[in-house]
This record gives C-alpha cells, structure tokens and sequence, in this order.
C-alpha cells in the first residue's frame, strides 16, 4: 500500500529557547517547515526572527529546546557542517575579486572538483541567477540588484536543502526589491530547495511566501498561509501590522455584533478566529473592502454614511479618510481611479457601502 503520509519537515525546532544572558530573545518556539517551501519569519525589529534564522544556520546556540535539520539532531553541529547556507543583508561580496571567483568561494575546500568542474558549476549558478556571461567582471562594478544575485549564486552553487535570507533585499530601491522579489520566488520555484526569509517588510512577506510566521517579543503570534494572515489574523495586533485595518469598537450580539459607525451585522464563527465574542469587543475592516457609492448607485451590501475627512491620490488609487458618526478615529477606504469616476473633495458627504462578509472581531 503506497504511503500517503507527508514527508517529515525539513526544520523542525521544539521548545526553542535563546537567552543572552537575562534577555529572553526566544521564547518557546515550536515550528516545522516543510521540504521545498518558501517560508518567512516576519516580524518588527527586535521580536526575535533573526535570532531564530541564525540558530537555524548554526551561528547561534540555543539555550534550551531542540533543533532537527532533516531529521538530524544540529546540538553540537557547527555551522560549516550544516545543510543550509545563508545570504546576509549586506551581501558579503568580495569586492577584489571577480564575479566568477566570488561564486566560486564556497568550492575551495572541495579537493574533488577539477578546475573545469569548478568552472561548469560556476557558469550553471550564474545563468539560475541571471548572470551568465558576467563571471569575468569584477564585483566592485555591479549595481546593488547584482550584487545580490551574485550572493544568491554564491550560495546555491554549494546545493544546501535549506537556503536562509536575512533581509537580502532591504538596501534595494523599490523598483528594483519589487522586481527583485518575484525573481526570488521564480528561483526559488526552480531549484525547488526550501527558503526561510526574514524581512520587517509584510507586504514582502506576504507577495513571496507559502507560509509566514510573524513574530513579536521572541514569540509566534500567528503561522498561517498569506491569504489566512490577511484575511483571519487572530488578534488584533497581528492585523494591525499586517497591512492597514480599520478598528471599530462594537458590541456582540446573539447574532453578531452592533458597530459604532456601521451597525448591525452578522458575524460568523470564521470572523471570529480567536474564539466567541461576548460583550464590549472590536470589529476589523480592511480599507480595500469598503467603497464610496456615486450618485443613485445601488449598494451591493450594507450601507452607512461619512464626512470625507482627508484623502490621498496615488494616482492610480486615492485612499479616503471617512469620518462615520459615532465613531472618533477615522476610517481609511480605498477606490481605484476609473475612468469618469471623480476624487471626492474634503467635507464631502459619501455614501459608503461595507459588507459584513469581510469582517473581522477580536475579544477586547
């Protein structure tokens, strides 16, 4: 009978502690991550992810707990005899030497490779990464975007089964990171070899992962898949430094909850992902689920009123801040720029339709 278990994760930490004398950098962390997944460890700076990714890399010791790397015990393991290589934030390039002598650093121990050999794997990492043909120039010339995918290759050229990334892209413009961004998930893709990511960026996190675990103060707070993380957060601070929300406060009801500024609604246990409501609670709404009706437009769900308050064109998009009744802090909505469709003005009254679909209610 053909096993259809699934295949035992290729990190697996258990009861991870790390202390740096009386800090507690990390706080019982229990994760596995699976084989040929892009996982990212999210998180503001100091919560403990770069901690986490260097006691994986074998840089850190743990304090207490147990850390399995294909099924191996790492207690003891230095980092050089590890499965996994890591890209740094700052690249590490070797700028005396060329692109080609750079790759080929992590080789230089391998007794086993003739000098053609060498000079094959050098040229294959190259053309994953998108350099092929710039391995005789010299790597002080490159523009920040090579540079990091000369580290790539550099670190793919040894074929680790867990390659680690702490903010690789994080002194990139925005142009280049973003597109930056989807040339890591296609190579990561290619090679087919797990990614553990760290970055404070959650939209970065968001764009490139199969699972994210955002960290604050050396614990998870939450490991779900994107699309969960965005749209279920278990609380609210998890939602708040997951893109922007809107946060209203309410009170349940037997069938849901009553909102400052909204109304009644209907709130399903899915809408309630940390647990039941019961009395005073907070109700979450993403500005991109709220729109302004123009016009005799019909509302396609609920429908409330508001004083446009401030609003900010992005050209493609202008985000509204809304005054609603009952309400002290503003709600932010977002409207693209459609063809014939005009900005509202400040002190404007708007017509804004919600649907109680996309909500979300965290415990106060």
């Amino acid at each position: 009978m053909k096993d259809t278990s699934p295949p035992p994760p290729i990190v697996s930490l258990r009861a991870v502690q790390k202390y740096y004398g009386t800090y507690h950098a990390l706080r019982g962390i229990d994760l596995d991550i699976g084989e040929g997944e892009f996982f990212s460890l999210l998180g503001p700076s100091g919560c403990g992810k770069t901690t986490l990714l260097r006691t994986i890399a074998g840089f850190e010791d743990i304090s207490e707990g147990t850390l399995l790397l294909s099924g191996q015990d790492m207690s003891g393991v230095p980092a050089n005899k590890r499965p996994t290589n890591m890209v740094f934030q700052s690249y590490a390039i070797f700028p005396h030497l060329s692109v080609a002598e750079n790759v080929a650093f992590g080789l230089r121990r391998r007794s086993d490779l003739s000098k053609q050999a060498r000079q094959v794997m050098v040229e294959e990492a190259l053309d994953m990464v998108g350099l092929g043909g710039y391995g005789a120039r010299a790597a002080h010339a490159l523009s920040g975007g090579q540079r990091q995918r000369v580290a790539l290759a550099r670190a793919l050229i040894l074929k680790p089964k867990v390659l680690l990334l702490d903010e690789p892209l994080s002194a990139l413009d925005k142009k280049l990171r973003e597109q930056m961004q989807n040339e890591l998930r296609r190579l990561q893709r290619h090679v087919g070899i797990t990614f553990v990511l760290v970055t404070h960026d959650q939209e970065e996190a968001l764009i490139m992962s199969d699972r994210i675990a955002v960290m604050f103060e050396g614990e998870i707070a939450q490991l779900a898949d994107p699309q969960t993380l965005y749209r279920r957060p278990l609380s609210r601070r998890v939602a708040d430094f997951i893109g922007v929300m809107n946060f209203l406060p309410a009170r349940a009801t037997e069938t849901g909850a009553e909102i400052s500024g909204l109304g009644r609604a209907t709130i399903t246990p899915e809408q309630c992902p940390a647990g039941p409501l019961s009395g005073d609670c907070t109700i979450g709404i993403r500005p991109e689920t709220m729109s302004i009706l123009f016009g005799d437009e019909p509302a396609p769900a609920s429908e409330t009123r508001g004083l446009v308050h401030e609003l900010a064109y992005y050209g493609d998009m202008t985000y509204y801040d809304i005054l609603l009744d009952g309400v002290e802090k503003p709600v932010t909505l977002s409207m693209k720029n459609l063809v014939g469709r005009r900005v509202l003005e400040r002190g404007e009254t708007a017509r804004i339709s919600w649907d109680e679909r996309a909500l979300v209610a965290f415990a106060n």
